[in-house]
């Protein structure tokens, strides 16, 4: 979009906040980059340049605007939304795989060269696979140094930096202040909220709007005992992170997602935050979604009564894909109960202070060693469960943000007990394709029934059609014609 410049422009004079993250805005005679909904006077058009991200932005020679911060707002839309190796990318190095494994761990996991990765990324983000790790490394050392106490030199290595001396280089460059001056101006700060020892507190922006009653529904009715909770308005669960565990404690508010996080080791503080917002689907594009959905005249009913809806997802694709065969023919609440014996006979036991979480949800090499003749489930279904940990163990088959959404379908399909409704499910809410759907679901054909839409799979995919490619989200408003808790805030 950011070559568009008239588009740009528009955007830009109008402060709309919905472009935020689609491109920056450089102003060329004070050499800042800013969020098109920057509330400062917008500066003379021939004084403007577009670049479409922060880490082109600074590769430019600009600095992040003090009053917009540009580098905390959401993600493109983009790279949630396509399958191709930019898009795949994109999710990787947010997922921390530069920080870990370097450029060339990056192009392995996607099957390319380093010098093809490059190429690909600079011809679409204006900068190489280093510089966007490293303004996402400014990022999480700015969050640090403003939520906590920490000492400088744990903050520069938690953030990702080899050395002092380049976190200092960095920050001075990024955000034109010392990391000292950015934590003073925080201190100063009457939003700042009170810093508890071993929590970041911190907001998670999206697009507006949101509609937070099925996402937190869903993810606290199917939550798993153990793992996951709802209490005290927010939801929580563990987290298995690179470098040790975590738990996360997420509360919806009118304008963010106020997320409070306790890590075992800082350093996974950048992975924790993109599994965040990957589970809540933060980087969305609502409008672009409700409007498409809206040409169909049965569903603009639905999205006009609560705009804004998300599509649920997970922190750990492999542990969805686990959970995906315990739900399979079952109630929720039997699904809750098969997961939840796996988690205590086999998760990692962790300490929760502040609430009733007591491990992690299992590995898929701790799953693979079970002896399967302990599962209360059918033995077909046991067949299904341990073909899957096995293919997930032995690495033949691989889920997460660098899958080909296409290619794990065929390798999912080819497993036994895999049908239609388990493999789009995965699809939709581990992998994050946004146009899966379940024609043959349950709860779908009650919704078109209801409605007026086809009722039968075949004829309800031919309607959906126009849908695409947001069909996972037309799931979402069929799914919320239904009384089931998974609709609802928990009271």
């Amino acid at each position: 979009m950011h070559t568009d410049t008239e588009r740009c422009v528009r955007a830009v004079q109008s402060k709309d906040a919905r472009f935020d993250g689609w491109f920056f805005t450089a102003v060329l005679t004070t050499r800042i980059y800013c969020r098109p909904s920057c509330p400062v006077v917008p500066p003379k058009v021939e004084n403007m340049t577009f670049y479409p991200s922060a880490a082109a932005c600074q590769q430019a020679g600009f600095r992040a605007c003090k009053r917009c911060r540009p580098d905390t707002s959401p993600g493109s839309p983009e790279w949630n939304a396509r399958a191709d190796a930019v898009a795949r990318a994109m999710r990787l190095i947010r997922d921390g795989v530069v920080d870990r494994e370097g450029v060339p761990g990056l192009a392995a996991r996607l099957g390319y060269s380093t010098r093809q990765i490059e190429r690909q990324l600079l011809a679409e983000l204006g900068a190489g696979p280093l510089a966007l790790a490293r303004a996402q490394r400014a990022q999480t050392a700015r969050l640090l140094i403003e939520t906590t106490g920490l000492p400088m030199a744990q903050v520069a290595f938690a953030a990702g930096f080899s050395s002092i001396r380049t976190f200092n280089d960095t920050v001075r460059e990024v955000f034109a202040l010392a990391p000292s001056e950015l934590r003073t101006r925080a201190a100063r700060s009457k939003s700042a909220p009170p810093r508890t020892p071993g929590v970041i507190a911190l907001r998670l922006p999206y697009r507006a709007p949101l509609n937070p009653s099925n996402l937190f529904g869903h993810l606290a009715a199917t939550g798993v005992p153990g793992v996951e909770e709802w209490r005290d308005g927010a939801y929580r669960r563990t987290l298995s992170l690179p470098y040790g565990h975590g738990i996360v404690a997420l509360t919806p508010r009118p304008d963010h997602i106020a997320c409070r996080l306790s890590l075992t080791d800082l350093r996974d503080l950048t992975i924790a935050i993109s599994r965040c917002r990957w589970m809540l689907d933060l980087d969305a594009d609502p409008v672009a979604v409700d409007e498409q959905l809206r040409r169909d005249g049965l569903l603009a009913q639905l999205v006009d009564k609560a705009p804004g809806r998300r599509v649920p997802r997970t922190v750990d694709a492999a542990e969805f894909a686990v959970r995906a065969v315990l739900g399979q023919q079952v109630s929720t609440a039997a699904a809750r109960t098969h997961a939840g014996r796996l988690v205590t006979a086999h998760g990692r036991a962790v300490d929760d202070p502040e609430g009733s979480l007591t491990h992690l949800f299992p590995s898929s090499e701790a799953l693979a060693a079970l002896d399967p003749e302990t599962l209360a489930l059918p033995r077909s279904r046991r067949t299904t469960l341990t073909t899957l940990v096995g293919a997930l163990a032995g690495g033949s088959l691989r889920l997460g943000p660098d899958s080909d959404w296409e290619q794990a379908r065929a390798q999912l399909t080819e497993l036994p007990g895999f049908g239609p409704w388990t493999v789009e499910v995965i699809a939709m809410r581990a992998l994050g394709d946004p146009d899966a759907f379940l024609p043959g679901d349950l709860g779908m054909r009650r919704a078109a029934a209801e409605l007026g839409l086809p009722s039968t799979p075949a004829a309800l995919t031919e309607r959906a059609a126009a849908w695409r490619p947001w069909r996972a989200y037309a799931v979402q408003y069929l799914w919320a014609t239904d009384g089931h808790a998974i609709n609802h805030l928990p009271a």
